[in-house]
């Protein structure tokens, strides 16, 4: 939820915004690859959307260490996701594009579309690393029309915190499925007196199409399956049931992402169905966000010491809700040096570039063909949070890293790795589902709800 990357798609940009990002383009770069040596030469053009100082001061070290090593030259551009859509479509045209962009999984399907990324060097890219050491969820989500459109960096996934001394104290197991969750959490609030499970769940908000969508498909629900709207499907009507039994949990009204971390943070709620980045606030390293439950002042680390983790909520059908970056080589672009950058930042460089943001950025290469589990691993003693002083080892345990590494490849989100991903991207950025989850709240029928979801949805994809 909290900081997490808007999913866009193409964003309008004014057009003297534009010429000022194409600046940072390879205009007139030569094609790298050297007939007379086979070897990758030339200068790289990287654009991310990891634009906050002390993210691009660390990538901007792992570019410099590339080109110690190899001597292309590396520019980094900081550039937001929306920003990079208008931009890539206008250096396109005019045959001025970078040779790296770092970007969200919805921005693969549409560029793919569009034939703006060269397919065939992110795959000969993977290849290079070793298909069986990615994510499989993580490489579905970036194969389009059965071929790999971009190659797999890191993400984020939802989790369930939990406080297990309430659980225990009011007498409820650990949740394995989004029924066991709405039981527990309605057991909690009757019991106890505080919210069972905080979330998003504010109507029309975007803390509420993540909502919505994580629990719909933890509980199996499908947004479209092959070009059919299947919202309004029996698995969906029950997921949007059990979202109403959670949402009616809280003891305070609907929650957004401020105020349903706020809720757990203080004390006042038992679950939290958050993303990763809530581990080092858990902890007190955030002081922008401090942990404020009653025993918090006494015992700084009392929340990270009493909280567990769900990483996967069914483990007989894993679907995290949750994002993915990847690599992407724009067509047109310096293909070796593009790939022998990305090959880089996705082995030597790899553990220094998840530590840009440890928290945000779980790797979705788990190892190497000689040590599977080397990057996930290596993630697990990264420091976490703005001072960057505790690792999630040190916080959580050695088995919390093995659940982290559970729940990003389990990472899922409706049509990724197919044609209906454009589709459920524009529904989850306009907020399609959210717009019409108050009629459940207003006593609507569960399957009426879905019906009218269903219809918006297909508005939607009339429209494409």
């Amino acid at each position: 939820m909290t900081r997490t990357p808007t999913q866009r798609l193409v964003a309008p940009l004014a057009m003297a915004a534009v010429l000022g990002l194409l600046a940072g383009c390879s205009a007139g770069t030569p094609d790298t690859d050297d007939t007379s040596t086979g070897e990758a030469s030339g200068s790289v053009v990287f654009w991310t959307p990891q634009t906050t100082p002390d993210r691009l001061a660390a990538q901007e070290a792992v570019a410099a260490a590339f080109t110690e090593e190899t001597g292309i030259d590396v520019e980094v551009v900081p550039m937001a996701g929306a920003d990079q859509d208008q931009a890539l479509v206008t250096g396109s045209a005019t045959g001025d594009v970078p040779d790296v962009i770092l970007h969200s999984s919805s921005q693969t399907g549409a560029w793919t579309s569009q034939g703006l990324l060269d397919a065939d060097a992110a795959t000969a890219t993977v290849d290079a690393l070793g298909l069986d050491t990615f994510n499989e969820h993580a490489i579905d989500a970036v194969t389009i029309d059965d071929q790999i459109s971009a190659v797999p960096s890191d993400g984020w996934t939802h989790l369930v915190a939990y406080r297990a001394d309430l659980l225990e104290q009011a007498g409820v197991d650990v949740p394995t499925s989004v029924e066991e969750l709405a039981d527990a959490a309605t057991t909690i609030k009757e019991k106890l007196g505080i919210t069972g499970l905080a979330f998003g769940t504010q109507a029309g908000t975007a803390s509420a199409t993540e909502g919505i969508q994580s629990i719909f498909q933890s509980a199996g629900c499908d947004l479209v399956e092959d070009g059919d709207v299947t919202i309004d499907s029996d698995a969906c009507t029950e997921a949007a049931e059990q979202f109403l039994r959670l949402r009616d949990s809280s003891v305070a009204g609907d929650f957004d992402v401020t105020s349903a971390r706020a809720a757990y943070m203080n004390g006042d709620a038992a679950m939290l169905l958050f993303s990763t980045h809530i581990l080092d606030e858990l902890a007190g390293l955030d002081e922008a966000t401090p942990a404020t439950c009653p025993e918090c002042a006494a015992q700084p680390t009392f929340l990270a010491d009493n909280t567990e983790f769900i990483t996967v909520l069914d483990e007989d059908d894993p679907a995290q809700y949750g994002a993915i970056l990847s690599y992407g080589i724009p067509t047109g672009a310096n293909t070796a040096a593009a790939q022998k950058y990305i090959e880089y930042v996705m082995s030597t460089g790899y553990v220094d570039t998840l530590a840009v943001a440890t928290e945000g950025r779980i790797p979705l290469r788990n190892g190497t063909a000689d040590n599977p589990t080397e990057f996930i691993e290596a993630w697990g003693g990264l420091g976490i949070g703005p001072g960057q002083t505790k690792t999630s080892v040190d916080l959580y345990g050695e088995e919390f890293v093995d659940s982290m590494r559970d729940g990003i490849n389990s990472v899922y989100l409706w049509g990724m790795g197919t044609p209906d991903a454009t589709l459920a991207g524009l529904v989850s950025s306009q907020g399609v589902l959210s717009g019409q989850i108050e009629q459940l709240y207003n006593g609507v029928p569960a399957d009426e709800v879905t019906a009218a979801m269903k219809a918006a949805v297909e508005e939607v994809q009339a429209g494409l």
